[in-house]
């Protein structure tokens, strides 16, 4: 798969913006704040309904207008799908695939898979749980249907669960209801668990190859799952932490306080790892979630580097360019020295000047 093309209207700093890719690496260079970063950001949000930063809908319309328009031609399987994207300042985007509008963003699955790659998550294994979390959730949500369902329902009923637990202090008699909230946590927060047993399992029969290429042999990386609580313990665990959670007026228990756990050698990198080690880390996870795509949905996704070149020293910026041969990149950067060195192979190149983009030659 890949995308054929791109117009932007009045999103973020771009008033009108069309651009064509080629199939294989295209560079958007410039200096910093020129807006780079927003055509790759308008790429995975129109191909995914979510910008990758979490940003509102209504903080990417550019300033002083009501609402922005994405239009994106993804080719896949000799098959081009038009995706069009409305973004309203205080209403639900609207979609529409091939010009018929859908009403759930889950109907855009399947058509285009990202893997996004940015300087943040180079910092996955030393930030906290939620980053890694964010990690299984944003490629478990392009590559089954099922758990993005799963996912949506089951936060939406933390967050009831939440409501009510705050409620109960003047409102004991919704006392009864509690049940009920649990069983339906449990429901999902099972299938959520299971998910990402089977994805890190996966990842890591991956991982270990790549991280041993990466570090000459010299370390062993290994990713464990840490639910929070096991499936078949889950309904029975929010029933004994009901007078816990009452006090604290919050959910406690379940798949949202889940963590991976990564380790070096058998030692845990998120406490003890060097940040050189941490950062290898993370660049063997986003490898091996490229690897492990391509084998589940069997074709490349698109992969969507944002100025992360300019993070890693010179060996692995020659890995990282390496495995990417094959797959269409959109790659961020400020300056080109980095590929010329490298004697990459570069389809095309753009030059990005304040909201204007133009071809380079």
């Amino acid at each position: 798969m890949y995308i054929e093309s791109v117009q932007l209207k009045n999103f973020r700093n771009y008033q009108s913006l069309e651009l064509e890719f080629d199939q294989g690496t295209n560079i958007l260079f410039g200096d910093n704040a020129q807006g780079k970063t927003n055509v790759l950001e308008a790429v995975y949000l129109c191909g995914t309904t979510k910008s990758h930063k979490g940003s509102k809908d209504r903080e990417m319309i550019h300033f002083d207008e009501e609402e922005s328009h994405i239009r994106m031609i993804v080719k896949k399987e000799h098959i081009s799908y038009k995706i069009d994207m409305h973004l309203k300042k205080n209403k639900a985007k609207g979609i529409a695939i091939n010009g018929i509008p859908i009403k759930k963003a889950r109907e855009l699955f399947g058509i285009v898979n990202f893997v996004f790659f940015s300087p943040e998550d180079l910092n996955i294994i030393k930030n906290g749980p939620g980053e890694r979390r964010r990690f299984l959730d944003m490629e478990l949500c392009q590559l089954d249907r099922i758990y993005l369902n799963d996912l949506a329902n089951y936060n939406r009923i933390v967050n009831q669960r939440n409501k009510l637990l705050k409620d109960l202090a003047f409102q004991p008699e919704l006392q009864d209801t509690m049940d009920i909230w649990n069983q339906q946590l449990a429901s999902h927060g099972k299938k959520i668990i299971e998910k990402r047993y089977s994805f890190v399992k996966e990842l890591n029969e991956l991982i270990q190859k790549i991280h041993q290429n990466l570090t000459g042999g010299t370390e062993k990386l290994e990713v464990t799952y840490e639910p929070n609580v096991e499936s078949n313990n889950f309904e029975g665990e929010l029933q004994r932490q009901n007078r816990r959670d009452m006090q604290l007026r919050t959910t406690t228990v379940g798949p949202h306080r889940d963590d991976l756990c990564v380790t070096v050698n058998g030692i845990d990198i998120r406490r003890y790892g060097s940040q050189g080690q941490q950062r290898t880390a993370a660049l063997s996870l986003k490898l091996a979630e490229i690897y492990l795509v391509k084998k589940l949905i069997k074709d490349t996704p698109v992969l969507l580097l944002d100025d992360v070149l300019s993070e890693l020293d010179r060996n692995r910026q020659n890995y990282l360019l390496d495995s990417i041969h094959d797959i269409q990149t959109l790659i961020t950067c400020t300056g080109l020295d980095d590929f010329v060195n490298h004697q990459f192979q570069i389809n095309k190149v753009f030059k990005v000047i304040k909201g204007n983009v133009y071809l380079f030659h």
